[in-house]
C-alpha cells in the first residue's frame, strides 16, 4: 500500500510503497477516510534531531489526525466495533497501566519515557496511509458523519478543545474576555469552541486577514497584527485585558502578546509549540496572573469533541488532496499556503 512515511532526521517525507499492517490482539484495521497533515508533522522531520527530547525514532507513517472505516478486527476485539463502520481515530497511545492512562490520559503517560512511541504518527504508524491498525480503545464512532472531515479534528478539534474545558473557570460570569492569538486550523476551531461553551466575548487575532474574517464569520471580534495590537485588544477589554488567552503559536512575539493581554487573576495558556519564552517574575506579570501549557486532550474528550461536530458546533475548513498529491499538501503547508487543514484521502481515485 502507499504511505508517506518520515524516514531519516531532517528530510523531507517520502510517498512510497509499504506493507499492509495487520491487526494485532485488541487492535483493528481501520481503511483510511482521511489523513490531517499538521505542522506537527513539519517538526518532525524538521527540528526534531535523534535523542532530543519528543523525537520518534524513524522510520513510520505520518499522520496523527485519523478517520476510517473498520476493514476488520484482531483478537479480543468486542462486538461494540461494527466492520464498515465509521470512526474517529484518539492518537496518543500510553503504557495503559499508570494513574494517567486510566484516566484515558495517554498524553500524560507516567511511563511516556520507556514507551516505543508517542501515537499513531508520531513513532508508531499513522494514517497517511490507505490502511492503519488502531487499539480498540481508541476508536470514537462518528455515525453518519463525514470522517473526511472529521480527521483533523483528532488533533485541531481535540487540543484547543482541551485547552479552553481546562479555561472555562476564567470565563464564568459576566463581562468575560478570551482571547485567541493565531487563526490556523487549531485557532479557528478554538474561536468557535469558545463561542459554544461559553458566554465570553472572543477576541481574535491574526496576520492574515482572511484568517481575522473566517473567526469573524465564527462570531469573534477581530484585531490585526501590528505595532497597536496589544493597546487594541486592551481597548475592546476596557483597559484590564483577557481573562484567557490562548496562544495557537507559541513564538516568541505572540507569548509576548499573551502575556501583554492577560488580566489580572487571568490564565494564559500556551498551545502552540514554536519555542517561544517568557520571564515571568512578580514585577513583570498581572498579580495572580497564570502561565500554563497543555498538550493535546484525553480520549473522553474526544468523544466530547465528536459530539460537538456532529451537533454542527464546530466546522473544520478542509483542503482534500488525493494520495499521489500528499507531499504537495506538506509542501503548502510548510509555505504558509493552507488555509484550516490539509486533509489527505488515501482511499479516494
Amino acid at each position: 500500500m502507499r504511505a508517506v512515511v518520515f524516514e531519516n532526521y531532517g528530510e523531507f517525507p517520502s510517498l512510497t510503497e509499504v506493507p499492509k499492517p495487520e491487526p494485532g490482539p485488541g487492535e483493528v484495521l481501520l481503511r483510511v477516510a482521511g489523513a490531517g497533515a499538521c505542522h506537527s508533522d513539519i517538526s518532525v522531520y524538521r527540528v526534531f534531531e535523534e535523542g532530543q527530547p519528543g523525537a520518534q525514532k524513524p522510520p513510520f507513517v505520518l499522520g496523527h489526525e485519523n478517520a476510517g472505516w473498520v476493514e476488520s478486527v484482531g483478537s479480543g476485539v468486542s462486538e461494540r466495533v461494527t466492520v464498515g463502520a465509521a470512526y474517529m481515530v484518539y492518537g496518543p497511545i500510553g503504557c495503559q497501566h499508570c494513574r494517567k492512562c486510566a484516566q484515558g490520559r495517554e498524553t500524560y503517560c507516567e511511563n511516556a519515557a520507556t514507551m516505543p512511541y508517542l501515537a499513531v504518527g508520531l513513532g508508531r504508524d499513522g494514517g497517511m496511509a490507505e490502511y492503519m491498525t488502531v487499539p480498540e480503545r481508541h476508536l470514537i464512532p462518528l455515525g453518519d458523519a463525514d470522517p473526511v472531515a472529521a480527521a483533523p479534528l483528532a488533533d485541531a478539534g481535540l487540543t484547543p478543545y482541551h485547552a479552553v474545558k481546562q479555561s472555562l473557570p476564567y470565563l464564568n460570569g459576566g463581562g468575560r474576555y478570551a482571547l485567541v492569538i493565531g487563526l490556523g486550523g487549531l485557532g479557528q476551531i478554538g474561536v468557535q469552541v469558545l463561542r459554544a461553551l461559553s458566554g465570553a466575548t472572543v477576541i481574535a487575532t491574526d496576520v492574515k486577514e482572511e484568517a481575522r474574517a473566517r473567526a469573524e464569520a465564527d462570531g469573534a471580534v477581530t484585531v490585526a497584527a501590528g505595532d497597536r495590537q496589544v493597546e487594541d485588544i486592551r481597548e475592546l477589554t476596557g483597559g484590564r485585558g483577557a481573562d484567557a488567552v490562548f496562544d495557537f503559536v507559541g513564538a516568541n512575539p505572540t507569548v509576548a502578546t499573551a502575556a501583554a493581554c492577560v488580566a489580572q487573576g487571568g490564565r494564559v495558556n500556551i498551545v502552540g509549540i514554536a519555542g517561544g519564552t517568557h520571564e515571568f517574575s512578580f514585577f513583570t506579570n498581572p498579580y495572580e496572573s497564570y502561565l500554563t501549557n497543555t498538550y493535546w486532550g484525553s480520549v473522553g474528550e474526544l468523544w466530547e469533541v465528536v459530539d460537538m461536530y456532529r451537533a454542527g458546533q464546530i466546522r473544520p475548513e478542509i483542503e482534500r488532496f488525493a494520495m499521489d498529491d500528499a507531499l504537495e499538501a506538506y509542501r503548502r503547508l510548510e509555505a504558509g499556503e493552507i488555509n484550516g487543514r490539509a486533509v489527505v484521502v488515501p482511499n479516494e481515485s
